[in-house]
Parts: C-alpha cells; sequence; structure tokens
C-alpha cells in the first residue's frame, strides 16, 4: 500500500507575473515575484495561482 503522507489534494501556490508583451513567469514567493517585476520596469501584474 502507498503512503500518501497527508498530502492528498494538496496544491502548492506560485506565483506568476504577467508582463505587458505578454510573457508569463511563475515564482515560488512573492519576493522574487516583485523583485522580477521591478527589473522588468515595474509594469507586470503578479497573481497568486494554484500549480
Amino acid at each position: 500500500m502507498a503512503c500518501n503522507c497527508g498530502r492528498t489534494g494538496r496544491s502548492t501556490l506560485v506565483y506568476r507575473l504577467v508582463l505587458p508583451d505578454g510573457g508569463t513567469r511563475d515564482y515560488l514567493t512573492r519576493q522574487e515575484a516583485d523583485a522580477a517585476n521591478r527589473r522588468a520596469g515595474g509594469r507586470g501584474s503578479i497573481t497568486a495561482v494554484p500549480k
């Protein structure tokens, strides 16, 4: 019998940066997404999405 180790049905959140040119990138933390957005000019939007 396989062990599910309590992770059944759980999803991980990632922070998706969507840039004005349509490019997207996923980050594990909000801070990483914020830093990438600043490097890209600060005009992108960040949303938390389940992965």
